[in-house]
């Protein structure tokens, strides 16, 4: 059989709605400059679906700031990968920022914050060690996960009753191997937008000697007193042995890193895979990361952030909305229905009420299902969220009366 033969048979469980969705419902585009209200085929769209939390990406300071490194230093330096010829001082200096921002002894620089993950889980655990990892956690801690070559045990969704189940099975194990054990989740779960139970599981510490991972992608900027994330928030993060955190996001940029004590981070300067055989970050990314981490510690963004967050969530929850069990900025908004009812619900808000938000459906949420994730930013105003739930009042009612049930999508 020619290998190929496969995916023409099976496209894959999101590819199937290919034909119908390219170019629309996947793959978009959105043109114009960032912020709350950007262009879509030609029109005007209020903009739910960008991580932009803190309004950055079009920040005339950060634009500045981005401009001038280009101009300074081009993309191409440095040339190589930093254990080789692409260190610099300032990815030093960088590190040593992030680092005190998120109250670690030391920072490693990731190139691509996806990659970066499964490579660091890759460089921590070897085959004689336990990982533990919520069920929920996402696809770059999944794939890290599969990497590894020992015992892995995904216990169910902030489950700590079972989390303790499984910390004493894994106990048993590496008391066999000689291994240890690592525990991995989220700050903040970016479908379902609730908090990792971090102060629960570090807690657990006090029984079980085991290391925790947390991925903070979500967290960084949007919690916490001083926004150094879920941990902070919550009051563990000194209880946070490995710290990610991503530039993608809160810092609307690209990249990522890991925290933690410094002989933790050595370790993972000479064996993190992803980095040792990869190019350098490029200086302009760090120089505009650098001012991104400096605007990023003014708080006054992250309190716009939850003006918006607020109102919006206070709205959608007094007109009957579910909203799940989401205690950050990440709105999910629960419907009932199926694929091609939540491709029209999509259109409808699009090309009749100029709403552009994220769907989502099974197989990342259950089956009849459709939730639209609302992405709220220090850009929004309130004149956003009191027309967005006026115009998701309206798609509620189309539902209920089977307005939307149809056989295919039609584009207009």
């Amino acid at each position: 059989m020619d290998i190929f033969d496969k995916i023409k048979k099976d496209p894959g469980p999101l590819g199937q709605y290919q034909r119908d969705a390219h170019g629309y419902l996947t793959f978009p585009k959105l043109e114009g400059e960032i912020s709350n209200r950007m262009q879509f085929r030609g029109k005007d769209v209020l903009v739910w679906s960008i991580n932009n939390y803190l309004g950055l990406a079009n920040n005339p300071e950060i634009r500045k700031a981005d401009t001038q490194a280009a101009t300074d230093w081009g993309l191409s330096y440095p040339m190589g990968a930093r254990m080789m010829s692409g260190n610099s001082s300032l990815h030093e200096q960088f590190e040593e920022q992030l680092a005190d921002f998120s109250q670690k002894e030391d920072a490693v620089l990731l190139n691509f914050g996806y990659q970066g993950m499964h490579s660091t889980i890759d460089a921590l655990c070897g085959r004689n060690d336990v990982i533990i990892y919520d069920s929920e956690s996402h696809a770059c801690i999944t794939d890290g996960v599969r990497l590894h070559q020992g015992k892995r045990i995904v216990y169910q969704h902030n489950d700590i009753e079972k989390l303790e189940k499984f910390l004493q099975r894994a106990e048993k194990i590496v008391k066999e191997t000689g291994g240890g054990i690592m525990v991995i989740t989220e700050g903040v779960f970016g479908m379902s937008g609730d908090q990792g139970k971090l102060k629960e599981i570090a807690a657990l510490k006090d029984k079980y000697n085991f290391r925790l991972f947390v991925d903070d992608a979500h967290g960084i900027g949007t919690l916490g007193a001083t926004g150094a994330g879920a941990g902070e928030e919550q009051g563990v993060q000194d209880k946070i042995d490995v710290y990610f955190g991503t530039f993608a996001k809160s810092f609307a940029s690209i990249g990522g890193y890991i925290a933690a004590d410094e002989y933790v981070c050595d370790y993972l300067r000479y064996n993190i895979r992803s980095q040792i055989f990869a190019k350098s970050m490029p200086m302009p990314i760090v120089v505009g990361n650098m001012k991104r981490l400096e605007m990023l510690r003014d708080t006054s963004h992250k309190d716009k952030l939850w003006k918006i967050t607020n109102a919006l969530q206070s709205g959608l929850k007094a007109n009957g909305f579910d909203l799940g069990a989401t205690d950050t900025c990440v709105t999910p908004v629960h419907l009932t229905g199926g694929p091609y009812e939540a491709g029209n619900v999509i259109l409808d808000l699009r090309e009749n009420h100029g709403i552009f938000c994220s769907m989502v459906i099974y197989p990342v949420v259950p089956k009849d299902v459709i939730l639209l994730r609302l992405i709220p930013t220090a850009v929004h105003t309130l004149d956003d969220v009191e027309y967005t739930i006026e115009v998701f009042k309206k798609i509620k009612h189309k539902l209920s009366i089977g307005a939307y049930a149809k056989d295919k999508i039609v584009l207009a």
